[in-house]
C-alpha cells in the first residue's frame, strides 16, 4: 500500500496565472469605461491650455466621417442648430473634432455658430 505524500506547500501558480488574466481584463475593460465618448482623435496644437470641465454645458462632436454629434447623440447641423437657439446665448460650448474629419464640416458649424450668435465657444485640442 502507497503511503500518501505530505503537502507542506501550495501552488500558487494557477492562482497567480488566474489574476494576471483577471487584471488583463479588468484594465482594458476599464479604459472603454472610463472614456465614455465618441472615439476621435483629437489634432494636435502648440500653446493650447487645459479645459476646466465647469465650463462645459453642451459638447458638439465632429468624428472622422463629418457626423455631427450633440452630447453623444448624433444630429444633423440643421437639427443643432434649433436645439442651440432653445438654450440660453450665454451656454458654455465645447467643439470636439476628429483630426480626421472633413474641414468643410468644422467651418459649416463654426459659421452656423457664428450665425447665431454663439460666443461661449472652446475647442478641445490634444497637446502634442
Amino acid at each position: 500500500m502507497k503511503s500518501m505524500k505530505k503537502m507542506d506547500t501550495i501552488n500558487v501558480v494557477p492562482f497567480i496565472d488566474i489574476m494576471l488574466v483577471m487584471l488583463v481584463i479588468v484594465l482594458t475593460s476599464a479604459t472603454f469605461i472610463a472614456q465614455g465618448k465618441i472615439p476621435i482623435n483629437l489634432p494636435q496644437a502648440q500653446g493650447s491650455t487645459e479645459i476646466t470641465q465647469n465650463l462645459k454645458n453642451i459638447e458638439i462632436t465632429i468624428d472622422e466621417k463629418g457626423k455631427y454629434y450633440l452630447d453623444k447623440n448624433e444630429t444633423t447641423l440643421e437639427a443643432l442648430e434649433t436645439a442651440l437657439l432653445e438654450m440660453p446665448k450665454d451656454t458654455a460650448i465645447l467643439l470636439r473634432g476628429d483630426s480626421k474629419s472633413y474641414f468643410e464640416k468644422f467651418i459649416a458649424l463654426v459659421g452656423m455658430l457664428n450665425k447665431i450668435d454663439r460666443m461661449n465657444v472652446d475647442i478641445e485640442v490634444e497637446q502634442p
